[in-house]
């Protein structure tokens, strides 16, 4: 029953930020007057002007489709959006492309070109809205001057496996773009630029979010140095792509526009979905189910295997109300030294799992709320006691599969594996935590 209630939490937060919910919420029109209200601001579209639609991320499909609904009764729309393998859906009159994801391809590398090439026919009378959600940074790519695509490839995996965070990833990859960072508002100027967020990072920087083509940036070449060295990557990637970032640091190449910069006056970015959201959604379900939720943070950072032990003892030691949900929400990091497979949500309840072997009265669940975790079919894992005794019958060293970052074939094999499909939403990971009884102080 636990097992069923705390998927069925997890499913209710997702269903809170898809875009079918986000999208009506924070765009109206008023045809009489050619009036679109965007997040209760009014844009008027002058007669003969354009309204462009452009996006880029794992829910840009869903939010393009959207859109479509509610504003093709009323004006025409033309552009491009873009997407992950998977999460095409049909749309009217905007077109679509699929790329990428996470490591960019040569799809993601045209998704550039074509909205660049867009923003270069927006006419200063137009109004363009942007589609942004967690999964652009790989889905728009560059390939800079000098260098080749499998060498841009062979960066962002280090990236991946290296530990560094979302903040710190997307800063190299601002600077190897001509569309990040700020750079697309940049091409749009001087036509009224409306983007429409969903985040999918810790604390909602909308600089962070999808590498921000659409926000000022205020890192630099030099930051982007520093990344690379702090995670000892220099020596791992390519001397043309090095080369790239000297020759910035030296002032050799444009940085990308910072706060301040005149090309952003007609910028307007709107935060419209976000992992509380999600939480508070999944409280008011675990109440509904019975539960006494507790929200412990949507800003839970740092290592999987910490988080994991964290969130165990705080079960351990909670001494509320029963039966109790207890949720976070927010992005783990794993470094990746073994060979397996598997995403940092399966890494983290797998350790979740370890913790709690002999607590009956735990289960715990960690997921993607794109759906998809890591290069997997999985969301993340749902574990709790009898998952690990499971394991036990059948021979499977748990420490093992966990050193070697190989928890989805743990999983598989045990049981666990949570396998949603593409969600059409990003607003990073959830984790809970159901306490079905009083628990032994340890």
């Amino acid at each position: 029953m636990t097992t069923a209630d705390i998927k069925d939490i997890f499913l209710h937060a997702v269903a809170a930020v898809h875009p079918q919910e986000l999208m009506r919420k924070n765009v109206q029109v008023q045809p009489a007057s050619r009036v679109i209200t965007i997040s209760g601001d009014d844009y008027a579209i002058p007669e003969g002007a354009h309204v462009w639609v452009m996006g880029a991320g794992k829910a840009a499909a869903a939010m393009a489709q959207e859109l479509e609904k509610i504003l093709l009764p009323h004006f025409p729309l033309q552009g491009t959006v873009i997407t992950k393998y998977g999460h095409a859906l049909p749309l009217q009159q905007l077109s679509l492309l699929e790329a990428g994801h996470p490591v960019p391809d040569q799809n993601s590398v045209a998704a550039s070109v074509k909205l660049l090439a867009i923003a270069g026919q927006v006419q200063p009378q137009d109004l363009v809205i942007f589609l942004l959600s967690g999964g652009a940074s790989a889905l728009l790519a560059d390939v800079p001057a000098g260098s080749q695509l499998p060498e841009v490839q062979q960066l962002f995996e280090a990236l991946l496996k290296s530990g560094a965070d979302i903040r710190e990833m997307n800063v190299v990859r601002k600077h190897l773009s001509a569309i990040k960072g700020g750079q697309l508002a940049k091409s749009i100027y001087p036509a009224t630029l409306c983007t429409l967020i969903l985040s999918d990072v810790v604390g909602d920087d909308l600089s962070v979010i999808g590498s921000g083509p659409t926000v000022p940036d205020p890192s630099t070449f030099a930051d982007t140095m520093a990344v690379l060295r702090k995670y000892h990557l220099p020596e791992k990637i390519s001397a043309p792509l090095l080369q790239h970032i000297e020759n910035g640091m030296t002032g050799q190449l444009p940085e990308t526009p910072k706060p301040g910069d005149h090309h952003f006056a007609q910028v307007h970015n709107y935060l419209a979905g976000t992992n509380r959201i999600a939480l508070e959604a999944a409280a008011g379900k675990a109440r509904e189910l019975g539960y006494h939720p507790l929200l412990l943070s949507d800003t839970t950072t740092g290592d999987a295997h910490t988080v994991a032990a964290t969130l165990i003892q705080t079960a351990l030691n909670y001494r509320g109300p029963l039966p109790a949900c207890l949720l976070a929400g927010g992005e783990t990091t794993v470094t990746i030294t073994g060979t397996g497979l598997g995403g940092r949500n399966q890494q983290l309840a797998l350790a979740a799992g370890i913790a709690l072997a002999s607590h009956p009265t735990l289960t715990f669940l960690s997921g993607g709320t794109d759906g998809s975790d890591g290069p997997t079919n999985a969301a993340g894992a749902i574990v709790d006691a009898s998952t690990m005794q499971n394991a036990r019958n059948m021979q499977l060293d748990a420490n093992s599969f966990l050193q070697n970052n190989d928890a989805w074939h743990f999983f598989s094999k045990a049981g666990g594996l949570m396998i949603t499909g593409p969600t059409q939403t990003n607003v990073m990971d959830l984790m809970i935590v159901l306490i079905t009884a009083d628990t032994p102080k340890i």
